[in-house]
């Protein structure tokens, strides 16, 4: 498991809001591979899941981190314009293809369900489905 430094660092180098743009997990991170679009790479999925799954007692708490909330909306609602919606940069483009948005639809919507019910006290279910459908060994 990560630490929480290390979940806090890559969520937002997954959400391209961390300042080291030089530095590779930027480019290759969950948007950073959206634009321009590189490919869907699970392995950044499967590790911001992680991340989530290592902040949830930070993210359970009546003050919580805003950065991380941030960068975790960040990441649903930008791989949503550019990458699900009809008229997004990708799907408009032809650069996506609709099996690769169908999935990377399904990516943002267990993302966004974990951050949701962590906040919302419920961190034992937020992962249930993820655990059930995704999670490797």
């Amino acid at each position: 498991m990560m630490t929480p430094a290390d979940a806090r660092e890559a969520l937002l180098f997954h959400s391209c809001a961390h300042p080291d743009v030089d530095d590779p997990r930027w480019q290759l991170g969950f948007l950073g591979s959206l634009r321009p679009f590189t490919g869907l790479r699970e392995e950044n999925f499967h590790e911001v899941m992680s991340a989530l799954r290592s902040l949830a007692e930070s993210l359970d708490a009546d003050l919580v981190p805003r950065e991380v909330v941030s960068a975790v909306v960040g990441i649903c609602h930008f791989a949503r314009a550019w990458g699900i919606a009809p008229g997004g940069m990708l799907r408009r483009n032809g650069l996506i293809s609709d099996a690769d948005a169908a999935r990377l639809e399904t990516w943002v919507w267990i993302i966004s369900y974990a951050l949701t019910m962590v906040l919302d006290g419920g961190v034992v279910e937020a992962f249930d489905e993820y655990d059930r459908e995704h999670r490797k060994g």
